[in-house]
């Protein structure tokens, strides 16, 4: 016998994810009301039964049960005892545009070009790759693995359930300083040495929304702002996009060479100058002592701002990490961009900018305008990992994991590369900066270590006239994968030295 349109119409489009992370009466509700909305069922049509559509779908008649009432939920079908499940549509505002293709999830196409004119910005073209190696080497990206998952879910929904939220979230009267704010202030005065109120500072969700928000209110067209020579395409990005034009100022084995800007820049009205004091990026080196305070007269003398990306500072293997420049700054000179949490899942990181009071005050009515909402639970829960010493213990249980991982990268490049390569041992951070003697076609390398199942993005090579180096970030790999890369980068090694 021929099914009916109804069961037809069923076998064809409901299709079950097993396994999935929503449940699968969710999955077959979702499909049945894209077909209600779509027009496939008109309004009245009779839907089978539980025991049926069970059958049918092969799903236990409890589920198919909560099918109907999901649906019931969202006013789509009618359920009358003894009768039946009737699709019952409200008053629709729009006409419903049936489809001929049998896939409901692929019936329309949206169009791929606007019907106006949209300047494309050469700036913002993205630098993100994307490989199907299995092993991968990055700038210097922490291990989620070492994350405890469990301990992460419960702090979360402790955090949910606190009662304060629903009195933050509607909130309309101002008021103090947030309980995070404080823990933060009090966070980064015990770390970094500073003497720093909440009104000094304003978190956001990364540290790229960090200096995106300090670039628009610092940079018009064609201020000059200076990087290093080797630097952080993805922070150029942001300068550029702000109108900014950028010059680039010698990195050498103590930073960047300050000296340089006195002789080459200080007539040219200089807007401000971007550093990565403790770790330059991509090459690790620190800003030495001297020329921190030379900066910070230079800036004083000549009113440029220096920003200063102190983007892993809780990475710190040897010895004790060096004060930010701006925990000597007494004129306002220094914007402090940071971030805390990496030792925490991606989500809970937090983004902050540690600045004088009017800066702050300009930066927050600007991401009050991109981000008014904020995370509110992410702030409860970093507030309570602060207070409760939790975020301490992770950062030194990780230290202590990454060092390990540092070591037994270094002696395995220097057992495998002997005199091939140079490297400098950081004190710290999840990247070397790994120098070819002689130099190689770093192209040609990574194609040789893709055929391998190796993968080296673009933005780890650095590569010109006098430069052959990549950032080799290990931070996201254990021992037995440092292992196996570095054996696979030296046999990709060997095939374009032959």
């Amino acid at each position: 016998m021929k099914d009916s349109p109804v069961i037809q119409l069923l076998k064809e489009q409901i299709q079950i994810e097993k396994p999935s992370a929503i449940a699968v009466y969710i999955q077959i509700a979702q499909q049945i009301s894209s077909a209600i909305q779509r027009g496939y069922f008109s309004e009245g049509t009779k839907l089978v039964g539980t025991r049926i559509l069970g059958k049918l779908l092969k799903i236990h008649r409890n589920t198919a049960v909560a099918v109907y009432e999901e649906l019931a939920s969202q006013g789509l079908v009618e359920i009358i005892a003894n009768k039946g499940t009737f699709v019952t549509l409200p008053k629709q505002k729009y006409q419903s545009i049936k489809a001929i293709s049998n896939k409901i999830n692929e019936i329309y196409s949206y169009s791929k070009t606007t019907g106006f004119k949209v300047e494309t910005s050469f700036n913002l073209v993205t630098t993100n790759e994307f490989s199907t190696a299995n092993y991968t080497i990055n700038e210097g990206f922490p291990d989620l693995r070492l994350h405890p998952v469990d301990q992460f879910s419960k702090w979360y929904s402790a955090a949910m359930k606190r009662k304060s939220l629903i009195s933050k979230w509607n909130q309309t009267v101002l008021s103090s300083q947030s309980v995070f704010k404080n823990q933060l202030c009090n966070f980064l005065n015990v770390t970094r040495g500073f003497h720093i109120q909440p009104t000094n500072l304003i978190s956001t969700r990364s540290s790229e929304m960090s200096l995106y928000i300090i670039s628009q209110l610092l940079i018009k067209q064609n201020d000059l702002v200076l990087v290093g020579n080797l630097s952080n395409s993805a922070t150029n990005m942001i300068f550029q996009q702000a109108g900014a034009m950028l010059k680039t100022i010698p990195v050498d084995a103590d930073g960047l060479e300050v000296d340089y800007i006195e002789k080459n820049f200080i007539k040219a009205n200089i807007r401000c100058v971007y550093v990565s004091s403790n770790r330059h990026f991509p090459t690790t080196n620190s800003l030495s002592f001297e020329r921190r305070m030379k900066l910070l007269q230079l800036a004083k003398t000549h009113q440029f701002a220096i920003i200063e990306d102190d983007y892993d500072y809780d990475f710190q293997f040897e010895g004790t990490a060096k004060l930010p420049m701006a925990s000597s700054d007494a004129n306002g000179m220094v914007i402090y961009l940071g971030k805390m949490g990496q030792s925490l899942f991606p989500s809970f990181q937090t983004g902050f900018v540690v600045a004088s009071e009017n800066l702050i005050l300009e930066a927050k009515n600007y991401l009050q305008m991109i981000d008014s909402q904020g995370d509110l639970i992410q702030e409860q829960l970093l507030s309570e990992l602060i207070y409760e010493g939790e975020i301490y213990k992770l950062i030194k249980k990780n230290v202590l994991i990454y060092k390990q991982r540092l070591d037994f990268l270094c002696n395995l490049l220097n057992k495998n590369f002997n005199n091939m390569i140079h490297f400098e041992k950081p004190t710290g951070g999840l990247a070397i900066w790994l120098q070819f003697e002689p130099k190689i076609s770093l192209v040609q390398l990574a194609e040789k270590a893709f055929k391998n199942d190796l993968f080296l993005p673009k933005k780890i090579l650095y590569q010109d006239k006098k430069t052959c180096a990549i950032r080799f970030g290990f931070g996201h790999l254990n021992e037995e994968e440092i292992e196996i890369v570095v054996e696979k980068l030296k046999i990709a090694y060997d095939l374009v030295d032959k």
